[in-house]
């Protein structure tokens, strides 16, 4: 019997947010759907799935080796365990070992953010200890470091637009300290669009998310050298157990890189010339003042920021919620009265939809 989805009483749901966790991330192509499939219905030695499709994907990217793991939070998890265990067998069965001292991962601490759940919960789910270097508002490859003793495993960075921007050291320069005392440097870089650039920037392990920029299934990509690459693949008999991914999303997944290599994304032009219509609409509504602004961390993203002057953005977000269809938008700026609208997964019948809602919301607003 096929699955009727109505009988589950699922929401109907617009994702003007983004590419979010919460709600599903990304919408997949009827090739990656096809290569899952085929993972679906056959059976593999999980073992050399992964070596091979990791070998063929580090060649894509021009890097020594890659693994497929469940998500990028277990890329985190998975790297800082590999960083801390060396590929030592009984570190891989006694993680959280007392035995074992070398466990401070230095972070900015404009890095230590909360980004679904926080950076430094995923360090201890590796067996990590978080040691923050710097200021909320500023992290200098001095400030890095002042923090790296003899129980320093690694330094972790995170690229993110959930980060700090300002006065914060980049990823080469964090690469230099790390290359000067000898200590591996993991970048998590999940939502970021470049495959590249990290590696080549001298980072040892470089974590992607599989459903965000990739538009793959559920899914997270750990690339860079050897041989941290293989001590990542080896926590699938630790800490990685927990954390499996199936076949299905292991093709599906690079199916997905190989399209994104070849296929691209919407440019930031496109975005652009399709926010304009959509725009002009808000601005019709009284209330609202819409702009073109682009992605804060500085990605080829383009988004609708809305100032409400009235009521307040945060009534106006949480009544897009409450409708049917759900509206979700970008809520980061809500206590400065700012709504964002991210439209990467919004086609033209959707903000239309959207800018109905809004002037339904303002005239509901006016007359009580």
């Amino acid at each position: 019997m096929t699955l009727n989805i109505e009988e589950l009483g699922l929401k109907e749901v617009i994702n003007a947010s983004g590419k979010m966790t919460i709600l599903g991330v990304s919408k997949v192509s009827e090739s990656v759907l096809a290569a899952q499939r085929y993972g679906g219905e056959h059976f593999f030695e999980m073992a050399d799935l992964a070596e091979k499709t990791g070998a063929y994907l580090a060649k894509l990217l021009k890097t020594e080796d890659a693994q497929i793991v469940s998500s990028a939070s277990a890329g985190i998890a998975q790297s800082v365990a590999a960083l801390i265990g060396q590929g030592d067998s009984y570190h891989l069965y006694h993680p959280y070992s007392e035995k074992i001292s070398n466990r401070e991962i230095i972070l900015p601490k404009g890095h230590n953010v909360d980004y679904g759940t926080p950076v430094e919960v995923m360090v201890a789910q590796g067996g990590g200890k978080v040691v923050e270097a710097g200021y909320a508002n500023m992290c200098t490859p001095e400030h890095i470091e002042q923090m790296i003793t003899p129980e320093t495993a690694g330094i972790l960075y995170i690229k993110s637009h959930h980060t700090v921007q300002k006065s914060m050291l980049t990823v080469a320069e964090t690469a230099q300290v790390a290359k000067a005392h000898d200590l591996p440097l993991i970048v998590d870089a999940a939502a970021e669009e470049d495959l590249f650039a990290y590696t080549q920037a001298g980072a040892d392990l470089v974590i992607y998310s599989g459903a965000k920029a990739l538009s793959g299934p559920s899914a997270g990509l750990v690339i860079g050298k050897q041989p941290y690459v293989s001590w990542v693949r080896l926590q699938s008999k630790g800490i990685g157990r927990a954390m499996k991914i199936g076949k299905d999303n292991i093709l599906g997944f690079t199916q997905a890189v190989t399209n994104y290599l070849t296929e691209g994304t919407e440019s930031g032009a496109s975005m652009q010339e399709r926010l304009q219509p959509f725009i002009a609409a808000i601005n019709e509504i009284t209330g609202f003042e819409a702009k073109i602004v682009q992605d804060s961390a500085g990605r080829d993203i383009y988004r609708a920021s809305v100032k409400v002057k009235e009521p307040s953005a945060k009534a106006v977000i949480d009544a897009l919620k409450a409708g049917e269809p759900a509206i979700y938008t970008r809520e980061y700026q809500a206590n400065n009265g700012i709504i964002e609208f991210d439209i990467r997964a919004v086609n033209e019948q959707e903000m239309a939809v959207i800018t109905d809602r809004l002037q339904e919301i303002m005239l509901g607003a006016t007359q009580k």
